[in-house]
């Protein structure tokens, strides 16, 4: 009873499928070279990326009594796509990134893009070398990426695989021969 209890969680996890990263090299292995075998496949977020937009309004008046008054106001919306999160394909991007939704909205697209190179992985596409810190365009607003909070600087895609491996056995007892 013991090695069948033992046999039975050694299988079940073989058959548990593993996230790694998605590489080309996974993308030819596969075959998923047009958009329709692409958005069937899920993908996962590896480390977490934090978008802050920030809007501020400031006004300058005065009072009927001459007073000055200078009035501000903000508004702060920051978006957290937490580390496994779950994503799909939407679509490639001008020079073949690819573009994944981990939300419904219009817009609400991050860019991942890889290079030539058969086992590199599709990193989170942004410029971080503009002026003021890396932005993005999600949702039609212009967000700011978190560089402190979260790892979006090493964040790329993963994809769930799984190996099956069937084994068809037959077990026959010879009895023997007898004169």
């Amino acid at each position: 009873m013991k090695y069948a209890v033992i046999i039975a969680l050694i299988s079940t996890l073989i058959s548990c499928a593993v996230q790694e990263p998605y590489t080309n090299k996974i993308r030819d292995e596969f075959s998923l070279d047009s958009e329709e075998k692409l958005s069937k496949v899920q993908f996962f977020l590896s480390s977490t990326i934090v978008l802050d937009e920030e809007i501020k309004n400031e006004n300058s008046t005065t009072t009927s009594n001459g007073v000055l008054i200078n009035s501000s106001n903000s508004q702060k919306e920051t978006v957290i796509i937490q580390a496994g999160t779950k994503g799909i394909f939407d679509s490639y991007g001008t020079k073949g990134e690819i573009l994944v939704r981990f939300e419904v909205g219009e817009g609400k697209l991050l860019k991942f893009s890889s290079g030539n190179e058969a086992n590199r992985r599709y990193y989170f596409d942004v410029d971080w070398n503009q002026s003021g810190g890396p932005k993005v365009q999600y949702g039609g607003k212009t967000f700011k990426v978190d560089v402190l909070r979260g790892s979006p600087r090493s964040a790329y895609l993963k994809i769930a695989r799984k190996k099956l491996e069937k084994i068809k056995r037959k077990d026959r007892f010879v009895r023997g021969m007898k004169v």
